[in-house]
């Protein structure tokens, strides 16, 4: 697709929506609504079905054909569950919590383009509720006021291990916010714009001659950083650190049940749906075929490309939960603050000097190409790198079994001397007469 071609692109999705009725709206409005339920739905029993092939076990395979009806049968029954509230938890904010989880969950997608123009219902539209000029810091917003619902679940239910799980998951929320943030800077300043549909129409060109010009290529330090933030900012292994079962029972939600419980777990999923439909619009063209031209590129074919892409980054969810173990805490913040961070700052100021023209004799995509493989082998190295090891003199030495054992040089005390308990010396006559009452 020519330059042309993409600089015509760029800004027609708004004016397309601008001419949308309010049918046509509200029709969009049920079926995000939908999609994203349905969604939730699938995930929950297709996670349950690859995480029991990973470990060599049959999953659900009752309800429905092949068992893909389980979670709806799951949600069923938690909607008939006794819905149960501690004495000591806040009555409205111990309500408002979930709902304040989800609502911003399904607020984000609004500004998501899942497929380019298209003939709905007679009316010539783009699948998409609104393009925003900020429609990259409306879903970044929605996923700060989701972390509300946490902490006030853990707050509000009077007891401490919901607390902790709530604090937890503030901290974390923070500290995956910065570099999620970060990693989207590079991709804003590429394309000059934070409108979603701008952004996935910069990337409809070509780079090098076959090559998309996806920024998961041309940026690809940034879409390493932006994967593993989300991971962390939806709570998911191996940093869901905030539900840690072995450690806080349940985390926040340890006192909800029925109905309040369905809607924190419709609020995960629906985050994970929507960071991943994020990263597939920022990273990886969107709607776009990973070909230029028209063929299975225009129309309704954006759509299937658009959700093939999201169950991509969903499966690496999946994935991430079945293979690794969770996190230490402080290994889990060291690696936001003391590695996300800096290697986003060093990146920006990176893409800031090239896109400046510092360095002339490359184009803009292969210099930043070259410059992605770099930062990425970097990163990579740092990684393998084992942690330097603190020698304890004060520790206990182990044995090959694990079990500690005495050190060679270990003094057995002296036991301490016995000590002579007095007996009451008692006359023979009497000693005699108590014997003989006894015997009678």
């Amino acid at each position: 697709m020519t330059q042309h071609v993409v600089a015509a692109e760029i800004g027609e999705t708004a004016k397309l929506l601008a001419d949308d009725p309010i049918w046509l709206v509200l029709i969009k409005v049920v079926a995000i609504f939908a999609f994203l339920v349905v969604m939730t739905l699938f995930m929950i029993n297709w996670e349950r079905k690859v995480v029991a092939r990973m470990q060599h076990r049959p999953g659900p395979n009752r309800v429905g054909p092949n068992g893909w009806l389980q979670s709806l049968a799951d949600g069923l029954k938690l909607a008939f569950k006794e819905d149960i509230r501690p004495v000591l938890a806040d009555k409205w904010v111990f309500f408002l919590a979930p709902v304040i989880s989800c609502i911003p969950a399904f607020l984000a997608f609004s500004v998501i383009p899942l497929a380019g123009e298209v003939n709905l219902f007679g009316e010539q539209t783009a699948l998409q509720l609104v393009d925003l000029p900020v429609g990259v810091l409306v879903v970044l917003a929605c996923s700060s006021i989701g972390v509300y619902g946490i902490v006030l679940s853990g707050w509000a239910s009077g007891s401490p291990y919901p607390l902790l799980g709530a604090l937890r998951s503030a901290a974390q929320v923070i500290s995956y916010e910065i570099a999620m943030g970060l990693s989207i800077v590079a991709v804003i300043m590429f394309t000059g714009s934070m409108s979603t549909g701008d952004i996935v129409g910069a990337q409809a060109s070509t780079v090098l001659g076959f090559a998309p010009g996806w920024f998961g290529l041309l940026l690809f330090p940034s879409f390493a950083i932006y994967v593993v933030s989300m991971v962390g900012e939806t709570n998911r292994a191996p940093f869901d650190l905030p539900e840690a079962e072995s450690e806080l029972v349940g985390g926040f939600h340890t006192e909800y049940s029925s109905l309040k419980f369905a809607l924190f777990f419709l609020a995960e999923y629906v985050n994970m749906v929507t960071v991943s439909a994020l990263a597939t619009t920022l990273f990886l063209g969107g709607y776009h075929a990973p070909w230029s031209g028209e063929f299975m590129n225009t129309g309704w074919w954006g759509l299937l490309w658009f959700i093939i892409k999201t169950l991509a980054f969903l499966f690496l969810f999946i994935w991430l939960r079945g293979t690794l173990p969770r996190m230490r805490y402080d290994q889990f913040m060291r690696l936001g603050w003391k590695v996300l961070v800096p290697t986003s700052l060093v990146w920006i100021m990176a893409v800031a000097v090239i896109r400046t023209g510092a360095i002339q004799q490359l184009s803009t995509a292969q210099r930043l190409i070259a410059l992605g493989v770099v930062v990425g082998l970097v990163l990579l190295v740092s990684f393998l790198l084992p942690d330097k090891k603190v020698q304890d003199t004060k520790g206990v030495p182990l044995a090959g079994s694990g079990f500690p054992v005495p050190p060679l040089d270990l003094a057995v005390p002296k036991s301490a001397p016995k000590r002579k308990v007095k007996v009451a010396n008692i006359p023979a006559d009497k000693a005699a007469v108590t014997t003989g009452k006894e015997a009678e």
